[in-house]
């Protein structure tokens, strides 16, 4: 009897954390209380404080469950059978489908101050996940050189930066716009446009 009560711990939290994140997008990270989360889900601010018993610990898995989701893209795009553009593209799409899914990271990721509130609990892990996932997509550029599928001359950390500065245009463009639907419309257009751009030509093979 013991199994299906930790299944369904596991099962509340998350619908807590997707709460938190769904109320952060709508409302502003600063403004969500327990009182709003527990109003979301329809059970009493004690059923929250019973999975986390300070908000702070909200915050904090938040964002462990969010960085889990990037490295888990991460792993499932390492070596993708298509070969290191579709590898490339791929872990392109899955963080844009992230972030519409859960388009209060950015905001979140950005929030400054040190105090207390989200910021104070967020930055860590999410900043260390996306450590790795630019290393993820330096490390399939850098195979798409060497397979010649991109110009020789390219640098793997230049052109990850471009990746993400497109990455983060769409993002800003949601956010002007309070339209998480962007990233899906626009995202895989212009992640072509800028691909083209690394493959090989009569002058630079």
């Amino acid at each position: 009897m013991a199994a299906p009560a930790r299944k369904a711990g596991t099962q509340r939290r998350r619908e807590i954390l997707r709460a938190v994140l769904d109320l952060a997008w709508s409302n502003g990270p600063d403004k969500v209380s327990t009182g709003m989360i527990a109003a979301r889900l329809g059970v009493t601010q004690p059923a929250i404080y019973k999975h986390f018993p300070h908000k702070e610990d909200i915050w904090r898995m938040a964002s462990e469950y969010l960085a889990e989701e990037i490295r888990d893209n991460i792993a499932r795009l390492a070596r993708p059978a298509e070969g290191p553009v579709a590898g490339l593209k791929g872990l392109v799409l899955a963080h844009l489908d992230l972030v519409a899914r859960h388009p209060a990271l950015p905001e979140l990721m950005t929030m400054r101050g040190g105090g207390s509130g989200p910021q104070a609990t967020f930055h860590k892990p999410i900043v260390q996940a996306m450590a790795e996932y630019r290393q993820a997509l330096q490390a399939q550029v850098l195979a798409a050189v060497r397979a010649g599928m991109f110009r020789r001359d390219l640098d793997a950390g230049d052109a990850s930066l471009l990746i993400l500065g497109l990455i983060q245009s769409l993002v800003l463009r949601m956010l002007v716009a309070r339209d998480p639907q962007i990233l899906h419309r626009d995202g895989p257009r212009l992640l072509d446009l800028l691909l083209s751009g690394f493959t090989p030509d009569r002058r630079n093979p």
